[in-house]
């Protein structure tokens, strides 16, 4: 008998330790983890820069509240908007980071439509829930918050939805629980010129493809495109909760005292992880080499002679396979897991990848060979 809600469907193991990409169940098996916790371990397990920056902050205070100024919070704000003029609202998750955007194009425009995407993900909370294009997602909770409308993804159609009556449009660049697609470059930039003409703000969800993920710090810096507003959480605490609202500076008046607020938002210990994060992803080279094993990956999967394969996508370390049907992707993650690899499902037919950006050439060959096993 458990004493938990059963909205999970769990494996019936835990993973109980891990080493960089290697992780061990309860009964001693060890796995290569290509899930990085859904993209959230984005330095591997038990990197030893944020362990010490977590110590560090642990001998000498844990949590205070936003009553009080914070240089850690600040050191990190200037970190993520590098040469960009972006101010940083501090919280715990990606859902809440979307809740922000939400409330801060809302409240900045006094419009109230959002533009969002079918197939899109943005968070379970109500209104990043709402903006998540995807019925099922939705069964059971209704009425959701209202003046919300869905375009199709890398549609130019969806173009003509952005009007004056627009708050703003929020968009994933790849739609990671979608299916790992990759939005169009030019359909990206012309929806970018669209809100600009229209006075529309432009909210980019990288929840996911943040942090390195694509082999950028941002993903928006591969698509020649500023967004108003963006999102961040899962890689940014490498397994410690925080999540991050990031707006131009003019958006900053909407957002007085009182306006919004969260207890446990830029918390110290999850800040004192996402400093030594963004320190690790700064090192010369680093993101380079995030780009080229992903490349690395995406080839020798498309090198694989199968009839399951249908497509191969994604940017940087966030890989999609497309197999032929929902029963073949339950039948291959299965089967890597039996040989020690783990790996996700994305939409219905599609496998995705996500490895720690520290992942080495063996253990991309070590992860390639298993697919090779399964896949023909």
């Amino acid at each position: 008998m458990s004493y938990l809600f059963p909205n999970y469907s769990r494996k019936p193991f835990e993973i109980v330790s891990g080493q960089g990409l290697l992780v061990q169940d309860q009964k001693g098996k060890t796995y290569l983890d290509f899930t990085s916790g859904i993209g959230v371990m984005n330095l591997g397990h038990h990197h030893p820069a944020v362990e010490a920056a977590l110590a560090k902050q642990a001998g000498q205070i844990w949590h205070m509240p936003n009553l009080y100024q914070s240089q850690l919070q600040e050191e990190v704000a200037q970190a993520l908007a590098g040469e960009l003029d972006y101010v940083s609202f501090f919280c715990n998750s990606g859902a809440e980071a979307n809740e922000a955007a939400i409330k801060l194009a809302r409240k900045y425009t006094g419009r109230s439509q959002l533009l969002t995407f079918q197939q899109s993900f943005h968070g379970r909370t109500y209104g990043a829930m709402t903006a998540t294009g995807q019925a099922t997602i939705h069964a059971g909770f209704e009425p959701l918050v209202p003046d919300f409308i869905y375009g199709e993804y890398n549609d130019h159609k969806a173009l003509d939805l952005v009007t004056e009556q627009t708050a703003a449009v929020m968009v994933e660049l790849i739609q990671g629980e979608g299916g790992v697609i990759v939005a169009e470059r030019s359909w990206i930039q012309q929806l970018a010129k669209r809100c600009q003409a229209v006075g529309v703000l432009l909210i980019v969800d990288e929840v996911q493809t943040g942090i390195g993920r694509t082999g950028s710090l941002f993903a928006f810096e591969q698509f020649g495109i500023q967004p108003d507003i963006f999102t961040l959480a899962k890689g940014l605490g490498n397994g410690l909760p925080v999540g991050a609202m990031l707006g131009k500076r003019e958006l900053a008046s909407a957002f007085g005292p009182g306006s919004h607020g969260t207890t446990f938002g830029g918390n110290k210990l999850a800040l004192a992880a996402a400093k030594a994060v963004l320190e690790t992803l700064g090192a010369p080279g680093f993101l380079t080499t995030v780009g080229e094993k992903g490349e690395y990956l995406r080839q020798g999967i498309n090198a694989i002679q199968s009839a399951k394969i249908v497509a191969v996508r994604g940017l940087g370390l966030m890989v999609g396979v497309q197999l032929v049907s929902e029963e073949v992707l339950a039948s291959v993650t299965e089967q890597l897991e039996a040989k020690g690899l783990l790996s996700l499902r994305a939409g219905k037919t599609v496998l995705r990848l996500l490895p720690a950006l520290t992942v080495s050439e063996a253990e991309l060959q070590q992860a390639l060979a298993l697919l090779a096993e399964v896949l023909v």
